[in-house]
């Protein structure tokens, strides 16, 4: 249940974003040379949109399994291990997770207490970096979550 509701939380904001970066830039294109007046900050909320969407994306991508995979290691190894392979990976995944988490909010009190902001608009880019450090922890949990709840939709589509 919350993982359909987190799926399309995250897939309506991840697309919301998109279409507002499509139009957006469309609107900076026009403007910059039909227009000769560019959108004022366009670069910068692009960068910070892209940011938003890629880490909004993280968490999804690592419930769906839709990682880049290599079997290689899968298809020497017997049927009933695999299993054991699958939980051991998304273990390591979840230590990554774990450890950028960490390091990522360390960077993040830093950048907020320094009140670091974006050149033209004056963002402020703390609030950006707690955001990566949220997806990142729900990327974690994620995958923590598929080291006690197996099955065969949650097995790595390398090995199906």
């Amino acid at each position: 249940m919350w993982e359909r509701r987190t799926d399309a939380v995250l897939g309506i904001a991840a697309s919301a974003l998109l279409l507002c970066l499509m139009v957006l830039t469309f609107a900076d294109v026009v403007a910059r040379y039909l227009l000769n007046r560019p959108i004022r900050g366009a670069f910068e909320i692009t960068e910070l949109t892209l940011l938003v969407l890629i880490f909004a994306g993280l968490p999804l991508v690592s419930h769906a399994d839709e990682h880049v995979t290599m079997d290689f290691i899968d298809r020497i190894l017997p049927a009933r291990l695999v299993g054991a392979w699958i939980r051991a990976m998304h273990v390591v995944c979840a230590a990554l997770m774990f450890f950028l988490t960490w390091q990522i909010w360390i960077k993040a009190g830093r950048i907020s207490g320094y009140g670091d902001t974006t050149d033209t608009l004056r963002l402020l880019v703390g609030p950006f970096v707690y955001f990566m450090v949220a997806m990142i922890a729900l990327t974690g949990l994620i995958h923590l979550y598929k080291v006690f709840v197996p099955g065969e939709r949650r097995a790595s589509q390398a090995t199906t």
